[in-house]
């Protein structure tokens, strides 16, 4: 399938997605997905002592705790119920944030049988870009339910 060319499962919604984050690290962090649009998926997280390293900076490894949120989350979407799970992460901080929150997008470049590389670029209430990230996603057989 051609990366810009999908479509969500039907019945995919915004409300499952959070529902799925109650009692895991996205809560504890406060990510909340915000908008599930043509072609991307978007969630916040905010800036605050949840999420701040020593200097009161937003922490990098925040930022990339919310792009492998992003990009897992939606590639799991497209997996046709397979499993999906994380075979690398790169993130590039751009810019340092204080306060506030930071708003993350996800979109595909490659959703294939077996990989999936989807980017996420995390912007400041502002607009202007935080943090640039790419993950790499390995699709695996969903392994059957447990008796």
């Amino acid at each position: 399938m051609a990366a810009r060319d999908f479509a969500w499962p039907q019945g995919t919604t915004l409300e499952a997605l959070n529902a799925r984050s109650a009692g895991t690290l996205m809560e504890a962090l406060g990510i909340v997905f915000t908008e599930l649009g043509d072609g991307y998926l978007r969630a916040t997280m905010p800036v605050d002592a949840r999420t701040h390293q020593p200097y009161g900076l937003l922490h990098g490894g925040a930022s990339v705790a919310l792009a492998e949120t992003l990009g897992s989350s939606a590639g799991a979407l497209l997996a046709g119920g397979n499993a999906v799970v994380g075979l690398e992460i790169n993130a590039n901080h751009l810019r340092a944030v204080r306060e506030g929150s930071v708003t993350g997008t996800t979109r595909p470049l490659h959703i294939g049988r077996s990989t999936q590389v989807w980017e996420i670029h995390i912007e400041d209430e502002a607009g202007r870009p935080v943090c640039i990230s790419r993950i790499t996603l390995a699709v695996l057989p969903q392994p059957p339910a447990s008796a």
